[in-house]
Order: structure tokens, then C-alpha cells, then sequence
């Protein structure tokens, strides 16, 4: 069981990795070791360079995050920066996803919230509670 619970947190870290990028942006600036680190650190799933760099040159492409030099520590480090688009982006998407969330929590948990048995895995709790905060999408 243990086993199937990590591949799940897994897969969905990886489907929603760029939503967990703009996230941590929209914070603060980043380099994408930092970004590395922080994924790492809050979910317990390490994604490497080969990983993110792409995602974030992608999502660059597209104008949802901007990058920069920064001459000014050690060593020049590229920062990224979450753009307006990227804010829009990760508004409906954080909407969107908590939109489906709900639905899936009115037909599988009881009316009372997460019980012991039903709660999320420790490396979901940050995700889902930043989902919950957010109003309810309505279609």
C-alpha cells in the first residue's frame, strides 16, 4: 500500500507540477534550484534540473513566468518571476482544480470533512489546503 501511495503522489506531482511552480512564484522570485528544493522539501517527491528547467522554459515560452539574471550573489543565478498571464493562469487553474476536488469530496467523503481514515497523505496536506482556501468555482 505504501508503495501505491507514493506512485500516486507521485504522478500527481507530476501533473500538476507547473500549477506547483507558478504557486511557489507567485511568492516570490526563485532560481530553479530553489524551486527544486522547495518541491522537494513541501511534497517529499524530488523532481531534478532535467526536469525543471524545461518546465520553466515552457512556461516562459508562454508568458506565464519571466526570467532574469541576477549578477549579484556568488555566482549569476537565472530568477523567474510569475507574470500577470501566469497569475490569470494559476487563478483559474487553482478554481479549476478545486472545482473538481469538490465534487470528487460530495460523492466520496462524508459530510463531516476528512476523518483519520480519509485524510490526505502528509506530502498532499500543503496542496489541498491551498486548494480549499479558495472559493469554489461555479459553472
Amino acid at each position: 500500500m505504501v508503495n501505491n501511495s507514493k506512485e500516486v503522489q507521485v504522478k500527481l506531482m507530476k501533473g500538476l507540477l507547473d500549477l506547483i511552480v507558478l504557486q511557489f512564484l507567485s511568492s516570490q522570485p526563485m532560481h530553479g534550484y530553489q524551486i527544486i528544493t522547495k518541491v522537494r522539501k513541501t511534497f517529499g517527491v524530488y523532481f531534478g534540473p532535467s526536469t525543471i528547467y524545461p518546465l520553466l522554459n515552457a512556461l516562459e515560452k508562454k508568458g506565464y513566468v519571466k526570467s532574469e539574471w541576477n549578477m549579484n550573489s556568488e555566482r549569476p543565478r537565472k530568477v523567474y518571476k510569475l507574470t500577470s498571464e501566469g497569475q490569470s493562469l494559476l487563478n483559474f487553474t487553482e478554481d479549476s482544480l478545486n472545482f473538481i476536488c469538490r465534487k470528487i469530496g460530495t460523492q466520496r467523503l462524508p459530510k463531516g470533512g476528512l476523518g483519520e481514515e480519509n485524510a490526505p497523505q502528509p506530502a498532499l496536506r500543503p496542496f489541498l489546503k491551498k486548494i480549499e482556501e479558495k472559493p469554489v468555482l461555479k459553472l
